[in-house]
């Protein structure tokens, strides 16, 4: 079964019932064990920042076939739903033990590129990685997420989206999770406008999504 499509998610994900409950899903291999209908796959928003992101109805500006930059791909839980819609995909990712799954996620994707690199060195990859790309995806548990964002602006289209999850005990543990998202935006409102912001604890506790574009 399958609904009409939702005009707020871009060409390439869809709400579908799976398991008797409607559900984002795009269609690919699957990755991590999520259930199936048919070529789609349930896209599980507790797993996934930028699912929460959707789910919660935010203004991210995806519409599909979009060129993007992922930094912090992991396993590629998130990372091979984006490539399931979006044109080339390079996904950055620091540790290695992550990296080798992430690379099944790529056997069947040939628009995702693995790049073991660390996202908080961008002239590490910036020969691989083409100029003006569409979105800037972020989900890197470090401090100084904001300058994380604001050293890989240079990838980005000037009319592009910077789609940013932040967690707030990567940046400190102690500190209030709402005095940690404003000391984020500081830092970001130097280089980006911020367009959307929402706060993800329905689905990912003590995080918080941004939806901005390059100044």
């Amino acid at each position: 079964m399958t609904d009409a499509p939702d005009a707020s998610l871009p060409a390439g994900v869809e709400r579908r019932d799976i398991d008797g409950r409607e559900r984002l899903c795009t269609r690919g291999e699957p990755v991590y064990g999520e259930p199936t209908d048919g070529d789609w796959r349930a896209w599980d928003a507790g797993r996934s920042k930028l699912g929460g992101m959707l789910e919660l109805g935010m203004e991210t500006g995806l519409a599909g076939g979009e060129t993007v930059l992922y930094l912090g791909a992991a396993n590629g839980t998130t990372v091979s739903h984006v490539a399931d819609f979006a044109g080339p995909t390079y996904a950055v990712e620091f540790s290695p033990r992550p990296v080798r799954d992430l690379l099944d996620a790529c056997a069947s994707r040939p628009n995702l590129f693995p790049l073991l690199k660390d996202a908080r060195r961008p002239e590490t990859y910036a020969h691989v990685v083409e100029a003006d790309c569409d979105v800037l995806v972020q989900d890197v548990a470090t401090r100084g997420q904001a300058n994380v964002a604001v050293s890989n602006r240079q990838f980005l289209a000037d009319d592009g989206r910077l789609l940013l999850a932040v967690k707030a005990r990567s940046e400190d543990v102690a500190a209030a999770p709402e005095d940690v998202f404003d000391d984020v935006l500081g830092e970001l409102r130097e280089t980006y406008e911020v367009l959307e912001t929402s706060r993800l604890d329905r689905f990912h506790e003590d995080h918080f999504g941004v939806v901005a574009t390059p100044r």
